[in-house]
């Protein structure tokens, strides 16, 4: 039998180069990610140097987080939809160029409206850019271990980002001065810009802008978001808590009627079709809520009761930042294994004991014996949840709906982060005031006269808020790994399974 040659096969790029490529296109994903919740958390710290030089009154001052918060939310489907009609990897680039923009004038500001409306700018430039750094992540990583890790990766900059946040704006409001926590954007916004060439974007949907249904949904997010805001600073009964709540309950189910008429909707309802990712929603929204919840009351814990100024409170909050990265990359090992909600619920339940054991604090607690490890573990927990609900989130979509279901997720996120933190703030508020009323002017007052038996009833009330708090994100916690449990049913994927996932077997170019 005569012998033939084999066909010679394809030329491809040398391994290392490749590997290279998808290290830069992991860095500017997860680069992106850092910055934007960085941003949720690193403005807090300034706030008092920024109100005193820029003369913002009391009640404008939250506006200055408030401002980028709501912004972000509120436009996360319209961002996502963008992307899936002009092209992921434009606006992306459109979306950290705003952000970088706008943070040249916020460091500039010269009093607090231009700030605010910097802030705001910020919000739309983030609300961009989020959901289709995650959809990127789909059609720029092969199916399998190296999307996993992208997944794993991104997650991890979700928390790794407010507790880096908190670190370095203690660090550069007390050396720099507060103008450099938005001036810290620059560079890194650009290398960012830089780096995006090298991300893969999907086919664009062929279809138009659903204009009544993005005015409907973005305003009907907006007033949701507004609401929780509002209820959590000023009262839940209070008039424009009660009209912005009102407002959202008119125009979201208004959305839900225009996109179901819509014969090219900016939410295609198909993708409610699938309980798994029903249950990804839902689950991230819940899971946020716990999380940063905690963290929102154990910084206050730290700072009224312990004493620790901005720079040490930032350092004690390393061991999550640790617990994110390291349980992210354990997730992404474990999904290729285990079903998906195998690992989300064990994740869910790691943060549920933990938060308990956090509920537990006294006034005279310690951060090794009692903090420390209650932080990591909470860390631990939700890291190993976040990448298979942000798995089966976005799995079996359609290429040209993966900016929008992606803007979902990150909508669920946002909206549980503002809920957490107004919702365990006000219980703990309202337990504190019924056990010593003005309980925190009363423990200055203590501390200052010397007078230890005040000292303690008023940290005592101030600590009962805060156990009752956590005591309650703990039982949300806990709903969410029984709601996570009853819906996403989806099994452990197999390789044939992965490979039909959105971008799969596409390389990254060159």
């Amino acid at each position: 039998m005569p012998m033939t040659s084999p066909a010679p096969r394809p030329t491809a790029a040398p391994p290392t180069a490749k590997s290279r490529r998808l290290g830069l296109a992991l860095l500017v994903v997860a680069g992106a990610q850092l910055m934007l919740v960085l941003d949720d958390s690193i403005a807090n710290i300034a706030l008092p140097s920024i109100q005193n030089e820029l003369g913002i009154s009391p009640a404008s001052l939250p506006w200055v987080i408030n401002a980028y918060i709501l912004a972000f939310g509120g436009l996360l489907l319209f961002g996502g939809r963008l992307g899936d009609l002009f092209g992921r990897q434009r606006i992306l680039q459109i979306g950290i160029g705003l952000f970088t923009l706008s943070s040249v004038v916020a460091g500039l500001a010269p009093a607090g409206p231009v700030l605010v409306a910097a802030r705001t700018a910020q919000g739309l430039g983030a609300a961009l850019t989020a959901p289709n750094a995650l959809a990127l992540i789909t059609t720029t990583f092969p199916a399998g271990e190296a999307r996993n890790k992208a997944l794993a990766l991104y997650g991890a900059m979700s928390g790794l980002g407010v507790t880096v946040g908190l670190l370095l704006g203690g660090v550069l409001t007390g050396t720099l001065g507060w103008r450099w926590v938005f001036f810290i954007n620059i560079p890194v916004g650009l290398a960012l810009l830089a780096g995006t060439r090298i991300l893969v974007d999907a086919r664009r949907h062929t279809g138009r802008l659903d204009l009544p249904g993005a005015a409907a949904g973005t305003g009907g997010i907006a007033a949701l978001v507004f609401a929780i805001i509002q209820g959590g600073e000023q009262g839940w009964g209070g008039p424009m808590t009660l009209i912005a709540f009102g407002l959202a309950g008119v125009l979201l189910p208004a959305f839900v009627i225009i996109e179901s008429r819509s014969t090219d909707p900016m939410l295609p309802l198909r993708l409610f079709r699938d309980r798994n990712r029903i249950g990804s929603y839902l689950g991230m929204l819940l899971v946020s809520f716990g999380p940063m919840g905690t963290f929102y009351l154990l910084t206050l814990f730290m700072q009224h009761i312990l004493l620790y100024d901005p720079v040490r409170t930032g350092l004690a909050w390393l061991p999550f930042g640790a617990g994110i990265v390291v349980s992210a990359g354990i997730a992404s090992k474990l999904v290729v294994r285990f079903a998906p909600r195998v690992v989300a619920v064990a994740g869910i339940l790691i943060s549920t004991a933990a938060i308990l054991w956090l509920s537990t604090i006294t006034p005279s607690s310690g951060y090794v014996q009692h903090l420390m490890v209650g932080i990591f573990a909470v860390a631990v927990g939700f890291g190993l949840s976040f990448v298979p609900l942000t798995l089966t989130a976005v799995t079996g979509v359609r290429p040209e709906d993966s900016g929008i279901a992606s803007a979902l997720l990150n909508a669920a996120q946002q909206i549980g982060v503002a809920l957490g933190i107004a919702a365990l703030s006000t219980i703990s508020v309202t337990t504190t005031e019924s056990r010593l009323p003005n309980a925190l002017a009363a423990l200055h007052t203590a501390r200052t006269a010397g007078d230890t038996d005040a000292v303690a009833n008023a940290s005592q009330a101030i600590v009962d808020g805060y156990s009752t708090a956590l005591s309650s994100g703990a039982l949300i916690l806990a709903a969410a790994a029984l709601l996570v449990a009853l819906l996403v049913t989806a099994r452990a994927p197999h390789q044939q399974e992965i490979a039909g996932m959105p971008g799969a077997g596409q390389q990254i170019r060159g």
